[in-house]
């Protein structure tokens, strides 16, 4: 039964996460990460503080390298490769070092390079972003341009799921939609544990040194397809540099890209990272498929043993989720 993997993006990060994934990869996550990034990547994820594993420049690399070493940790279980995979936000560059894109070091230098860019593009102004649940598009549509009538910027960040959009903008703006937005049918806002507008014009200023980041990388045709957060759609190696580039003041269009998956032959998505959102998203993206978690090494030779069975008898109709 073909399946799909799918990677966190930043708002997934925790005090303690990877707690037993240092131990067995001391290779990816202790010697290559703190030559790499100047810092401890264990001490951080595992001691905090969450103020300082928050920061953009922290919380992209942190989350890069350990979904990653957890996506080596599932590889080396199954049989054969996923029939496609998509990351939200930072994940994409998981994905893209998962199908061999480039490699897990130019992955953990490119992604570096991208949380240092938009942490200085974040600071310029005080900005966030901010779930909006429960209502569709037209609805935040309306609100965006009621917004921008009155001489303020919201922009719609992220399309996760039917009933789950994401907005960003200046930190009055999103006040504003707290306030105003009952008038325009939104009843719930939730603020994320960012430190920016990311996927938004916002970030424009980032974009040149994550440009110079990534033509300093040789790309490799992907060993399996790999959705763009912006194209919603199987990106190659040609593109992949300009979609990875503008990705970051687009939208993230990610529940089109699950769909997609599912379109093209997916019945399995496997969460693989910290936590469970993309889980959450294909939950109710694609209510059809079934759904695994890999955040630790105890669900990876879960969804392996799982996978296995799977793979060996494409008839096999699915047997609930996890």
């Amino acid at each position: 039964m073909p399946f799909a993997v799918l990677f966190p993006g930043q708002g997934s990060q925790f005090v303690g996460m990877g707690a037993d994934l240092f131990d067995a990869r001391p290779d990816l996550l202790v010697e290559t990460a703190d030559a790499l990034l100047g810092w401890s990547l264990r001490d951080l994820c595992l001691a905090g503080p969450e103020e300082e594993l928050v920061r953009t420049e922290r919380a992209q690399p942190a989350l890069f390298a350990l979904s990653y070493a957890l996506w080596e940790e599932l590889e080396q279980r199954i049989s054969g490769l996923p029939s496609g995979a998509a990351g939200h936000s930072v994940g994409e560059y998981t994905a893209h070092a998962a199908a061999g894109t480039f490699t897990y070091t130019e992955g953990l230098r490119l992604v570096a390079a991208r949380g240092k860019a938009m942490g200085a593009a974040a600071d310029r102004r005080p900005s966030g972003m901010a779930a909006v649940l429960g209502v569709g598009l037209e609805e935040v549509q309306s609100a965006v341009a009621a917004r921008a009538t009155e001489g303020g910027s919201l922009w719609i960040a992220n399309l996760n799921a039917p009933g789950q959009i994401v907005v960003a903008g200046g930190a009055g703006d999103l006040q504003w939609l707290t306030e105003r937005g009952s008038e325009h049918g939104i009843r719930r806002v939730v603020p994320l544990k960012v430190a920016g507008a990311f996927h938004s014009p916002l970030m424009e200023p980032a974009v040149g040194a994550l440009r110079s980041a990534l033509s300093a990388v040789a790309f490799s045709e992907p060993r399996f397809p790999v959705w763009g957060n912006s194209s919603a759609a199987p990106v190659g190696k040609e593109r992949a540099p300009e979609e990875l580039a503008r990705q970051i003041v687009s939208p993230v269009r990610f529940s089109d890209s699950l769909a997609g998956l599912a379109s093209s032959g997916v019945e399995v998505f496997v969460h693989v990272g910290p936590g469970d959102v993309t889980a959450g998203m294909a939950r109710r993206t694609v209510p059809e498929a079934e759904v695994l978690v890999v955040n630790d090494l105890a669900s990876a030779a879960a969804a392996a043993e799982r996978l296995g069975p799977l793979r060996t008898m494409p008839g096999r109709a699915s047997e609930g989720s996890a």
